[in-house]
């Protein structure tokens, strides 16, 4: 199972080896169901995101052992494949219009089919999503926010700056690529319902994909204010942790895409009821991918994705050739389409061994702060 938590790993390690090992010994592990519902509801002080990473990566485990003693890949248990792969889109960013169209090109070249813009703002020294360093030919894109060392870093926000340029980041990128090529942007949390709605607007001539966790993760209310005013689809919730954060923003069709990870909501099994439910309300799949979550989270939601009817893409950035060494996956991206792979679970084996060769090293995900020195959100 995966239980990343980027950032607070060493809680959801002691949670599980403290509080979670000891009530599995004697368990069944073909109850999986039963089992998720004791380790939420047992706890009584349930939810966040520690105690979710933590069932997430029993819940995986077990779904993986259910898989091997069958003899079937995940996807299969799920109710089988509703599609042949699954469409997924990679990240390229630049410090200028020139580096971006750049990193735009080698996705292209890798066989993306589907690009999230992030590019640097000027006036700002560092930006969400913007890689340090130029994506060299050929190799995959290098992103890892995640500062090593026992604090974290901080950079500087100006969200009137980001708004006034990004609507010519766009314009540019469409003028060099043309209307066909499907582009997202992710806000990541940082403006206000009136911020988003007005960017949402000014995007809507670019035509993207989606417009990813505009307004922050708890004021889910302000999507009704953002909805009201852009065509724009939203993505949204890489953070949430449970099906329940979803609930009324699916039921009064305030997104277009589900963003949660499996991670850091619980595992397979919630992953697979959230996408039922907004299958009835025509919402589709954006599940959270990146780099720090494991090749077997990942894995866990390519099977969920290959399984429902509501599949809509997956951010997909590639794993380094360390992590690689690490967990062997059977999992194949061709021609920009993901697929899990058929060997029996989910079909990622963890190297011990390998692994003992990369001892665990502190990291923080940056914070921000405004000009006048205000705390921000990244």
């Amino acid at each position: 199972g995966d239980a990343t938590l980027n950032g607070r790993e060493l809680a959801v390690a002691a949670y599980l080896k403290e509080h979670v090992a000891q009530l599995l010994i004697g368990k069944d592990p073909h109850r999986i169901e039963d089992t998720w519902q004791f380790l939420y509801r047992s706890s009584y002080w349930r939810r966040g995101p520690v105690t979710m990473a933590a069932i997430a990566a029993v819940d995986m485990a077990l779904w993986d052992i259910k898989g091997k003693l069958a003899g079937m890949p995940v996807y299969q248990l799920l109710g089988g494949a509703s599609r042949n792969g699954l469409r997924a889109y990679g990240h390229a960013s630049g410090s200028d219009i020139p580096s971006l169209f750049d990193s735009v090109r080698e996705h292209l070249e890798l066989g993306y089919k589907s690009v999230r813009i992030q590019t640097a703002v000027p006036g700002i020294k560092a930006v969400y999503g913007v890689a340090a360093q130029a994506q060299a030919s050929g190799e995959r894109y290098d992103y890892e926010p995640a500062g090593r060392g026992a604090f974290p870093v901080e950079e500087d926000w100006d969200t009137r700056a980001y708004l006034r340029h990004l609507p010519s980041v766009f314009e540019a990128v469409r003028n060099e690529f043309g209307p066909e090529l499907p582009l997202l942007h992710d806000g990541h949390h940082r403006m206000t319902p009136i911020q988003a709605a007005k960017l949402g607007k000014a995007l809507e001539p670019y035509d993207l994909f989606w417009l990813e966790d505009c307004t922050p993760a708890e004021n889910q209310e302000a999507l009704r204010l953002v909805r009201q005013h852009t065509t724009t689809p939203l993505a949204i919730g890489e953070i949430f942790n449970t099906v329940y954060d979803y609930q009324t923003i699916i039921k009064e069709q305030l997104i277009d895409y589900v963003r949660a990870a499996s991670t850091h909501f619980g595992g397979i099994s919630p992953l697979k009821k959230v996408m039922d439910f907004a299958a009835q309300y025509q919402i589709k799949s954006g599940f959270h991918g990146p780099t720090d979550i494991s090749p077997v989270g990942f894995a866990a939601q390519l099977h969920v994705g290959l399984a429902i009817h509501n599949y809509g893409i997956q951010e997909y950035m590639q794993h380094s050739a360390a992590t690689n060494e690490v967990f062997e996956q059977s999992m194949t991206f061709t021609d920009g389409y993901l697929h899990p792979g058929d060997k029996p679970g989910i079909g990622v084996e963890f190297n011990e061994e390998a692994a003992a060769a990369y001892p665990y090293q502190q990291a923080y995900l940056p914070y921000n702060r405004l000009v006048d020195g205000t705390v921000h959100d990244w």
